[in-house]
């Protein structure tokens, strides 16, 4: 922003400083030479003096330039607006241009996403579209990298804020994701800015700057299939997916709102966007929309009408395909597809007390009409009977289905000619338009009958899917998420389907046996069961209780691959525990070994030799030799020492016997006790503020750990070890910084693992249970310890603890 001020300036333009925040940067506040500031309106707020932009002084110099940092800002109490990016709206209507910044954290439409990638609220905000208001947006893009060594050299923060803000907010995965948001961010204003200019423009034609994908789905079964193809299609080609459902103008025809909200959720939860057009011309709706979003792909479903009635109408997909010019489009097949128009009669699908009152109305209308037509003869005529007639047929039909409605047509039509027609009092036929009135009622009462039982299917069939996913979607959600899968799944069958038992049995060599049951009086064959699913040829789901109709069959296949599922998973976690528990076993006692015959063998042997010596009445010795064989025994004696305390330390964290007793503890006075027993303590630097807030720890523990800590980098490190320490939220971290080789690549925690020392095989370097005691003992206490890289090379520890509340000493 500074840089472009100066390139202004020198261009002639009239450019004033409004509000600068140099935050102490002396590189920053070098920029500022050269450019005219304007002096700050000073606010008064609870006693304290602070300093904001000057609106009124900034109005009156009237340049044709000014900056103003810090977009996002929230101004202090008092000030005329609560937010700078208001005031910066008050000097662009003053028509003064503004230069500004803001970072990709602070703005409005990701704040909830940068929250969840750094674990940080950002407070202040500014809604996006007062960014993208602005003529030119300039993307300040940076290497995660190159940031964080900018962080090193102090060009950020200070240098007691450095080791903090680079261990939290600024990792390198939180920079790489901010960094990704934000070029999405400036991409899509891009994108913006293109749409508009052809919106300007009057530009219709598809220009592929950028793949799109348009989903067009009807409402129908086949939408969901259609919406997940083109998700697929979308993913291959790195393209953006819209959904689009094309409602017909008359609102009369079309989904349900219902089956148009569970499409909507589909799609917004494969990351695609939901649109819905209105347009009686369907496929000019859908390309108009197309061409409108600039797409490049359109996905269609193929037609579910049958030959006949496409060769009458082609249908949408022909006319798209035919009208798309530029626009790629895909048909996609599905079950749905050309299945025309089916009548199917068979089982009544209306309930029984239904069809008795149809029946009963069958004989009931046609009766009562008749006899209002014989009251009412002289007042009405034939067509009135015939009226009435149809209207008790299509009566009959919407409650009692197709042999009601036949039954009432044939009845009302023999009263209609009995009574109504001449010869009166006669069945006999005496005209031709009595036939077509008899032919006209059957078929009325048919099609009637055949909308409503299919309709009765539809919802019957409608609700049984939707029991059907329900219990499915349970019985998947049981074996991902419950601890003991298995046992829960056959108790949720036993629930659903009202059963006695359940039991899953598999042939083995001596016969049947039962893996898993519940319920009392389990089956121990296949043949005892009431119902015996088969899930493969030496496993079977056997229930008892009842027997189940045919279409719960597959529901119950369903459960009992799931049950199979859920056995394989116990089987293979019990032997991947197993498996680990040897591995461990084997390492341990190949490890402990290795550590014993040679790192116990090594001060052993100087305290044998030095002792020997001493013991030797034939070696004349001076005093400096004989101080100088003791010390060398204390020496040993002192290796031997640790090396035992931190192989029984390391005992007791396997058999999980440390117990820890938190109270506040200062990370001052711990890491005090901890260099105490260290003898190169000149070479350790500590930069630890008496007055941070104490953690929740047990002082010993936390000695202990910081010792080995220590003690580790002296070893490995080169020249002096830096402790520090921070707050971070909740928590308040120490830091032991070493300048030594640091770790090899994708070495990860493994640098904490008992009895690892990364290629170390020297008789200084211990036996590698330093560090994984000191994790030990950290994650005892509630806490974490991590490694990461020391900017310019070497390695960080980082000791994390949560900081003491005063609720907790209550």
């Amino acid at each position: 922003m500074l840089g472009e001020a100066h390139r202004r300036r020198e261009r002639g333009t009239d450019v004033v400083v409004g509000l600068v925040e140099t935050h102490g940067r002396e590189k920053t506040a070098n920029l500022l030479e050269g450019l005219e500031i304007l002096p700050r309106k000073e606010i008064h707020h609870r006693g304290l003096e602070f300093t904001e932009l000057d609106i009124d002084g900034l109005v009156a110099r009237a340049p044709e330039v000014a900056i103003v940092d810090e977009l996002a800002h929230t101004n202090v109490p008092g000030s005329r607006n609560e937010k700078r990016w208001q005031d910066v709206e008050e000097l662009l209507e003053a028509g003064i241009d503004v230069l500004s910044t803001v970072n990709v954290q602070h703005l409005e439409s990701l704040n909830d996403v940068v929250e969840r990638i750094t674990g940080v609220t950002q407070r202040e905000t500014v809604p996006d579209e007062v960014v993208r208001r602005a003529e030119q947006v300039e993307l300040v893009d940076i290497t995660p990298e190159a940031l964080r060594r900018r962080l090193a050299h102090g060009n950020v923060y200070a240098a007691h804020k450095i080791d903090a803000a680079l261990g939290n907010y600024f990792r390198v995965g939180n920079l790489t994701a901010l960094r990704e948001l934000a070029l999405l961010w400036v991409a899509d204003q891009v994108d913006v800015a293109l749409q508009r200019y052809r919106h300007e423009q009057r530009i219709t034609d598809t220009w592929e700057t950028r793949e799109r994908v348009v989903a067009a789905i009807t409402g129908g079964p086949e939408s969901e299939t259609l919406i997940r193809r083109a998700r697929r299609i979308a993913l291959r080609a790195g393209a953006e997916l819209l959904v689009v459902h094309v409602m017909r103008g008359d609102g009369l025809a079309g989904p349900s709102p219902e089956a148009v909200g569970r499409f909507r959720k589909i799609a917004e939860d494969l990351g695609a966007t939901f649109h819905s057009v209105v347009g009686d011309d369907v496929p000019t709706a859908l390309l108009e929309f197309a061409r409108g979003v600039n797409a490049t792909q359109l996905v269609l479903g193929t037609s579910r009408r049958s030959r006949l009635a496409r060769a009458v109408d082609e249908g949408i997909g022909a006319a798209v395909i035919h009208d798309s010019g530029p626009i790629d489009v895909h048909m996609v097949t599905h079950d749905a597809a050309r299945r025309g128009l089916r009548w199917k009669i068979g089982r009544n699908a209306l309930s029984r007390s239904r069809q008795l009152a149809g029946w009963a109305a069958a004989v009931l209308l046609p009766s009562l009409t008749a006899a209002l037509g014989l009251f009412w003869r002289d007042d009405v005529d034939y067509s009135t009977d015939l009226v009435g007639f149809l209207l008790a047929t299509c009566v009959v039909a919407l409650m009692g289905g197709l042999g009601p409605a036949l039954f009432s047509a044939f009845l009302g039509a023999g009263l209609l000619n009995f009574f109504f027609t001449p010869p009166y009092y006669s069945l006999a036929v005496a005209s031709p338009e009595n036939v077509i009135t008899l032919v006209a009622m059957v078929i009325v009462a048919t099609i009637v009958a055949l909308v409503v039982d299919r309709a009765a299917r539809l919802g019957e069939q409608g609700a049984r899917a939707r029991t059907e996913a329900a219990l499915l979607a349970s019985y998947a959600r049981t074996v991902l998420t419950s601890p003991f899968p298995l046992a829960r799944l056959l108790e949720k069958v036993r629930e659903n389907f009202g059963l006695e038992s359940v039991a899953l049995l598999e042939r083995r060599a001596g016969g049947w046996e039962r893996v898993a049951c519940v319920g009392p009086r389990p089956c121990d064959e296949p043949d005892e069961a009431d119902a015996d699913v088969a899930v493969t040829s030496d496993i079977h789901l056997a229930l008892r209780g009842r027997t189940l109709p045919a279409s719960d069959q597959r529901v119950l296949e369903a459960a009992a691959g799931q049950a199979l599922m859920a056995l394989r998973q116990q089987r293979m976690a019990a032997e991947t525990l197993d498996a680990q528990r040897k591995v461990e076993t084997t390492e341990l006692r190949t490890a402990l070994l290795s550590a014993v015959g040679h790192d116990l063998r090594t001060p052993l042997t100087s305290i044998k030799a030095a002792i020997g010596s001493l013991r030797d009445p034939s070696l004349p010795l001076s005093t400096s030799d004989v101080s100088e064989l003791m010390a060398t025994v204390e020496e040993s004696a002192d290796r031997l020492n640790g090396l035992v305390d931190n192989l029984l330390d390391s005992s007791r964290l396997a058999t999980g016997s440390v117990t820890p007793l938190l109270r506040p503890v200062s990370y001052y006075e711990a890491v005090a006790k901890a260099l105490a027993g260290i003898e190169d303590r000149h070479a350790v630097t500590v930069d630890v503020d008496e007055h941070l807030p104490p953690v929740c720890a047990d002082l010993g523990l936390l000695e202990r750990a910081v010792a080995n800590v220590v003690d580790n980098a002296l070893r490995h490190g080169k020249g002096e070890v830096a402790v520090r320490a921070s707050t971070h939220g909740s928590h308040a971290e120490l830091r032991i910084v070493d300048h030594g080789p640091g770790l090899p690549k994708k070495t990860g925690d493994r640098i904490f693992t008992p009895f690892q020392r990364l290629g170390d095989r020297d008789a200084t370097s211990g036996v590698g249970l330093g560090l994984s005691v000191a994790k030990g003992f950290t994650e005892a206490m509630g806490g974490e310890i991590s490694a990461e890289d020391t900017p310019g090379g070497g390695l960080t520890i980082v000791i994390s603890l949560p900081v003491h509340s005063a609720e907790e000493t209550a």
